[in-house]
């Protein structure tokens, strides 16, 4: 077997709208519902938001509220971001540092959703 790509992932909410105001008035990502389920989709992936644990089933064994870790790569610079982000009101956990993704050197900047889940916000850095 051979992994190809991530298509989803999921999140656990305690607060639908405030999801939806980080991810989509923030983030940029687009909002839709269909029969109940939430969904935030951006480029060719998207996020699956669960608004109580197990919400729907299969599930994850725990799903607990704020403890994912993930990095979304941006097409912006960071530091424009950055001031976006300030300019907003959002609070800046660390960053701009420099890292290291899948494909090479990045520069990121982490923030926490309103569920606590730390959000990685980066770009590839030319080498």
């Amino acid at each position: 077997m051979k992994v190809k790509s991530i298509d989803h992932f999921v999140i656990t909410t305690q607060n639908i709208d405030k999801s939806i105001a980080f991810y989509q008035d923030l983030l940029g990502m687009k909002h839709v519902e269909k029969d109940g389920r939430h969904a935030f989709i951006f480029g060719h992936q998207k996020i699956n938001i669960h608004a109580k644990k197990g919400e729907f089933q299969p599930a994850a064994l725990h799903p607990e509220y704020g403890s994912q870790d993930f990095c979304l790569i941006v097409e912006e610079d960071v530091e424009s971001i950055k001031k976006e982000i300030e300019k907003k009101g959002y609070l800046i956990v660390e960053g701009v540092v420099k890292r290291h993704g899948a494909q090479g050197d990045i520069n990121s900047l982490y923030l926490r959703d309103p569920d606590g889940n730390l959000v990685e916000l980066a770009n590839y850095r030319n080498n």
